[in-house]
């Protein structure tokens, strides 16, 4: 996914990587191998350490609680992708919509 967003504002701390993928999982209230597999999915897309280590952030974990949301309500991997791409691309354009609103008129 190119963006992450999945509904909120974000700012420095909230993309700093900051969490294994041990505690990632216990707060996303899932396990280790869906973590892993939402990446292989490109459902997210974690940083890494010069030595490989996956490292979530809290954008990222909010990300995980929303695929949490979205499986609960019975969708697939699939349609999770499609809602949370569809989610960010409407978080750009309200944030393209604001700064164009705040411009001076003229």
């Amino acid at each position: 996914m190119a963006e992450q967003d999945a509904g909120r504002e974000t700012g420095p701390s909230s993309s700093r990587a900051l969490y294994a993928i041990s505690v990632a999982a216990k707060l996303a209230g899932t396990g280790q191998q869906n973590i892993r597999l939402y990446e292989t999915r490109g459902l997210l897309t974690p940083s890494r350490t010069s030595g490989g280590t996956r490292q979530y952030s809290d954008d990222d974990i909010a990300v995980l609680l929303r695929i949490g949301e979205l499986l609960e309500q019975g969708l697939n991997l699939a349609g999770v992708a499609k809602v949370l791409e569809l989610e960010a691309a409407n978080n750009k354009l309200h944030r393209a919509l604001k700064r164009a609103r705040s411009r001076p008129p003229g």
